[in-house]
């Protein structure tokens, strides 16, 4: 079954939140700075046709990239609590 407690499971949901939501801003600028130029300059069709296509291409890729470095992080996080020294002053795991 599921052994989470509703602390984390909301904690996760936030996470995955921030993900997607900083994901889509960073998307929406890749696109912006790639493909902005076609809908400010008058271009040619196959100008047009790349710029949009790698636009589009920036703003998955830059998707993607934050989204997994966001909850990568996240679950670092999580793994370095666990890993913290019982006794305060303590430095090392094994001390």
């Amino acid at each position: 079954m599921n052994n989470r407690s509703q602390g984390e499971r909301d904690a996760i949901t936030v996470e995955i939140m921030y993900a997607v939501v900083t994901a889509s801003v960073v998307a929406l600028l890749a696109f912006g700075v790639v493909a902005g130029p076609v809908f400010l300059l008058d271009l040619g069709h196959p100008a047009r046709g790349l710029l949009l296509l790698g636009g589009a291409a920036a703003a998955v890729l830059g998707f993607v990239a934050r989204t997994a470095h966001v909850l990568w992080r996240f679950s670092y996080a999580g793994d370095s609590a666990r890993r913290q020294p019982s006794q305060p002053g303590r430095t090392r795991p094994d001390s």
